[in-house]
């Protein structure tokens, strides 16, 4: 089913968009002092006074600024601070939004998480939906395509590289990874390059290893895991995932080169 035609009216759509699009080119301009902008819109996010009245208060005003937060990337020697520092900020403003009422607000979470998303990661197309509690390692090793969607708690572990490509879907709960350890020495990281395909869908509790891709309009089925690479149009369920059938649209070459009827 069709997803219903939602918009809001005005003046508030006016004011978001407004309000949306002032952030926006105050991020581009070279001259932001994107922490002094983060700690300014989270004053407004959980109406804090500039002013602090209580130990409470001065503690929360402190935690605004990025500065004087750490996030778990940090922690990761592979961290390149020339691309980390510049967006810092940004992903400390993502994530207090989050928890802030405004997020509550779907219409609005969408609108200033795809805006952000663009300064963010190492690119993002249009017609980007990103939806809460979407979390990632560095976000400049992610390349989002136009109109994929992130639905709600998924991980992009981007400690490696992660693709998602054109339309492509995540659903609730997901985790795509890019990394894995030794298998003696865990302090030993191994980087992958993971790809999701065009049009596929990767749906809930899925979780698809380091280094594998999924093809172009493939699904993986519910709490699937991903091992191996998935072929387009292909349908993959179970752990490890092993794909059982092709998608009713896949080409009819795909029967005789994969063996899967559609």
């Amino acid at each position: 089913m069709a997803n219903r035609p939602l918009d809001l009216t005005n003046p508030a759509k006016a004011k978001f968009e407004a309000w949306i699009a002032g952030i926006d080119t105050r991020i581009q301009d070279p001259a932001t002092d994107r922490n002094a902008l983060c700690i300014e819109l989270c004053k407004g996010f959980y109406g804090v006074p500039d002013a602090p009245r209580s130990v409470h208060e001065e503690v929360m005003l402190l935690n605004f600024d990025p500065r004087n937060a750490t996030l778990e990337a940090e922690y990761y020697s592979e961290l390149i601070p020339a691309k980390w520092d510049p967006i810092k900020p940004l992903i400390w403003l993502w994530q207090m939004f989050d928890n802030s009422p405004l997020n509550a607000n779907v219409w609005l979470g969408l609108k200033f998480r795809a805006m952000l998303g663009k300064h963010i990661f190492g690119s993002c197309g249009t017609g980007v939906k990103f939806f809460t509690g979407i979390e990632w390692s560095f976000g400049y090793n992610i390349r989002i395509e136009d109109n994929a969607t992130i639905h709600r708690f998924v991980l992009l572990d981007d400690r490696g590289a992660i693709t998602i490509k054109k339309g492509a879907s995540i659903s609730d709960y997901a985790n795509i990874y890019s990394h894995w350890h030794d298998l003696v020495d865990p302090s030993i990281v191994n980087l992958g390059d993971t790809v999701i395909g065009e049009g596929a869908r990767v749906t809930y509790h899925t979780t698809v290893l380091s280094g594998t891709k999924i093809g172009d309009h493939a699904m993986v089925g519910t709490g699937g895991l991903v091992t191996k690479d998935i072929g387009d149009y292909e349908v993959a369920i179970g752990a490890p995932a092993k794909s059982r059938r092709l998608k009713p649209d896949a080409p009819a070459e795909l029967e005789g080169a994969t063996g899967l009827k559609r």
